[in-house]
């Protein structure tokens, strides 16, 4: 799995995106992490072998999540589906 890492000075939180690398959602989310200046590490789902995306389907139903994209998960626990900006913003006190 090709895991990107975004540097910010934002380190707060351990911020993990799961993202499809044609969703404008999921490019919306990079920037706005991006322009926050959070540290976060991604993956582009999409570009994934089968064996990977069976992990990444068990670890978000794990957590209680859903399989729509994006998907932030912030500490290893909480998930935020979807750009939900107010979420996001609240989640990691921005």
């Amino acid at each position: 799995m090709k895991i990107e890492k975004v540097l910010g000075k934002n380190k707060k939180n351990k911020v993990f995106l799961y993202a499809l690398s044609t969703c404008a959602w999921c490019k919306m989310t990079k920037q706005f992490l991006k322009d926050s200046e959070v540290e976060f590490e991604y993956v582009d789902v999409d570009q994934c072998s089968d064996e990977e995306l069976d992990t990444i389907k068990k670890d978000v139903l794990s957590k209680g999540g859903s399989l729509s994209y994006p998907i932030i998960v912030v500490n290893n626990q909480t998930l935020i589906n979807g750009f939900r900006k107010d979420k996001i913003k609240e989640t990691l006190g921005l």
